[in-house]
């Protein structure tokens, strides 16, 4: 197959107008345009030319929770996914038990790195339940513990080496131990902290480079206590963002893309089972009731509940937003894929990578979803 007549967004980070062609699932050339020819040609009229999006932080759409341990709806949300054009998926758990997350996990296995549902599942993001209670947000503060070497180790052989992100919040004890031991098994996030500026330099020096949904669930940035956020600055390889306009104002996106820069930036949905549903009905997160209104989604105290809205459509808003097309694509796609260990299979349209590729038209609109090399949504 060749995708021809659009716009390219390549591995360098720009548009250009090229040829695509991919057999057996997988991209085979980038050429200029008009180079490539065969029988079986994808007109892609004028349109942009992108890499599927790499969501690395979701826990549900279309009334499932990852974390329900449901295989029906694991193959819902991933369809859902997959029809937005996001076509791979890192989930991430709520606080739970070790019993409770081993159940989920169980359901999960079959459908690691599977393609025909969607949007293929391809690890694991553990957000829960290492972290602060004075910052949990809507987690369920009954299940929060200090971090667990064994816990983690326990259910990071369950699923295989799967779980690819691991939340932390580097003050608790035993907070240091925990990252020096699993540094090496998987990305370790700061995040649901109360941290100060030292305990989030100590938790990177430790081997700690991500950070979880920048300015949500932790202290803020002042200056004269720059808290995590003035830690990331100096240390973090990535940080997260939840550009949904609710989570953060739309000059904090702008100013984290011009403060981290464009290769230091993820865009994450952070979405939770009231995506791609109608508002005004009841839904939950973590065995908590969620209300959503106006696609805001909150606890019954106002707590912001994660959020309903899905990360093509937060990359959509970040360049609303002013964040220039280019660079929320990259962290969208190419910045996820890398945080968590996955750019050799995806995140860009390289020679040799899946053929996971989106057609938006010039409305920034889904035209096609390919995932694989099949066609999941569009034309």
């Amino acid at each position: 197959m060749i995708i021809k007549n659009g716009v390219v967004f390549t591995d360098e980070y720009v548009f250009a107008k090229a040829d695509v062609a991919f057999e057996g699932g997988v991209i085979t050339q980038i050429a200029p345009a008009d180079t490539l020819h065969g029988a079986d040609v994808m007109d892609a009229k004028g349109g942009y030319v992108l890499p599927g999006f790499v969501d690395i932080h979701t826990h549900g759409a279309v009334n499932f929770d990852f974390c329900d341990g449901n295989a029906e709806g694991i193959e819902k949300m991933l369809a859902y996914y997959g029809s937005q054009g996001v076509t791979t998926v890192v989930p991430a758990t709520m606080s739970f038990n070790q019993p409770i997350l081993a159940d989920v996990l169980d359901v999960a296995i079959p459908y690691f790195e599977k393609e025909g549902h969607g949007a293929v599942l391809r690890g694991v993001n553990m957000e829960g339940p290492f972290i602060n209670m004075d910052k949990k947000g809507a987690q369920n503060g009954k299940y929060i513990v200090n971090p667990q070497i064994e816990m983690f180790n326990a259910l990071y052989q369950q699923c295989g080496g799967r779980i690819r992100l691991v939340d932390i919040a580097p003050e608790l004890p035993g907070s240091l131990d925990f990252i020096k031991a699993v540094k090496d098994k998987c990305t370790i996030s700061i995040a649901h902290t109360n941290a100060n500026y030292d305990q989030a330099l100590a938790a990177f020096e430790a081997g700690a480079s991500h950070v979880t949904h920048l300015f949500n669930a932790m202290p803020p940035f002042t200056h004269r206590a720059p808290g995590v956020i003035g830690a990331a600055s100096d240390m973090a390889t990535f940080v997260e963002l939840i550009s949904d306009g609710f989570h953060l104002h739309p000059s904090v996106v702008r100013a984290v893309f011009n403060w981290f820069g464009k290769n230091r930036v993820c865009l994450i949905s952070d979405c939770m089972r009231a995506t791609g549903m109608p508002d005004g009905d009841d839904y939950s997160l973590g065995g908590q009731r969620v209300i959503m209104q106006g696609g805001k989604a909150t606890l019954e105290d106002g707590t912001l509940a994660g959020s309903a809205t899905n990360l093509a459509e937060m990359t959509r808003r970040a360049i609303g937003f002013g964040v220039p097309m280019e660079d929320a694509l990259r962290a969208a796609t190419a910045n996820p894929a890398t945080a968590t260990g996955l750019i050799h299979q995806v995140g860009s349209l390289t020679a040799g990578k899946q053929a996971d590729i989106v057609i938006w038209n010039q409305k920034l609109e889904n035209q096609a979803v390919l995932v694989g090399g099949k066609l999941v949504a569009g034309q």
